[in-house]
């Protein structure tokens, strides 16, 4: 693969997303206006892998990640490039590289509106839309449907009785992720009949706080899994981002004044990514656009 393009005047030079300064990261997230902090940046290189493009005096015109999830599947995300670079074909350039070294594993990923076409072309395939929902978080949060069950903190010690639950929601063993996530995190289950039927974590990034992953059964149980950490955020910045379009989840996050601020789509190539089990775990809440 070539490590290196001419575009125009210039030429770019991949170089380990690792071996450039985290501030010149930040520089290109609040480029193209994403939220992503020095702090998000570096919780990122630590859970996946990803080059940067790079002209002859070290600055940056683009970025693109991936993170593994064990040996046959993973997210691609953070697929940044200037306009300069992209109207000249960077980011194609950039996806080239990633895909590569992803090998043969199924992929997916969450595209935006301009980078659509070129995630089609690129051979993958459309399969949800999910929808980032973000606001101030009210004092009193709405009315909530019943609680079927029991809410607990979970120390980050014993995220080992999330882990099979997980798994199974986003299909595939994701424990290396949950452990990075939680270092920072609150998560809180839900448990009924001494079982653990849900689990969310709510970390602090970007603008205020994410919350998510959102593990649940039910729209009722993922309220009340969203709930336990919005109560705690009143008066401040929260965002959710769920393929969840309507229904009690979905009435309830706008309800919390989280209304609807962008959409992207979910892609795959390879295997289905999104494979909902009848009465099964579901990921209500993405842990992010990136990590899926």
């Amino acid at each position: 693969m070539q490590r290196s393009v001419r575009l125009k005047s210039f030429e770019l030079v991949a170089r380990d997303i690792n071996d450039v300064d985290v501030e010149l990261l930040h520089a290109l997230s609040i480029s193209v206006r994403w939220p992503h902090r020095p702090k998000d940046w570096d919780l990122l290189r630590r859970a996946g892998h990803g080059i940067v493009a790079v002209d002859g005096i070290g600055r940056v015109f683009g970025s693109a990640m991936w993170f593994p999830h064990g040996d046959n599947f993973a997210t691609i995300g953070l697929v940044i490039t200037t306009p300069r670079a992209q109207a000249q074909g960077g980011g194609r350039w950039l996806m080239e590289q990633v895909l590569e070294q992803c090998g043969d594993r199924n992929l997916a990923l969450n595209a935006t509106h301009p980078a659509y076409p070129l995630y089609i072309s690129l051979g993958f395939t459309s399969e949800a839309i999910d929808y980032m929902r973000q606001g101030q978080v009210p004092q009193t949060l709405p009315p909530m449907p019943a609680l079927d069950g029991e809410l607990n903190d979970l120390p980050s010690d014993r995220l080992g009785d999330i882990t099979a639950l997980d798994a199974r929601a986003f299909g595939t063993n994701r424990a290396r992720l949950l452990a990075l996530l939680s270092d920072d995190a609150s998560i809180a289950t839900l448990s009924r009949g001494g079982e653990v039927v849900g689990y969310s974590m709510c970390r602090e990034f970007g603008r205020g706080h994410v919350i998510g992953p959102i593990v649940a059964r039910s729209d009722q149980d993922a309220v009340h899994l969203t709930a336990v950490h919005l109560k705690k955020l009143a008066g401040r910045f929260a965002r959710v981002d769920t393929r969840e379009r309507d229904g009690v989840f979905a009435e309830f996050l706008q309800q919390s004044s989280l209304g609807v601020a962008e959409t992207v789509t979910t892609m795959s190539k390879g295997r289905r990514f999104l494979n909902r089990e009848s009465n099964g775990p579901w990921v209500y809440g993405l842990a992010s656009h990136a990590l899926s």
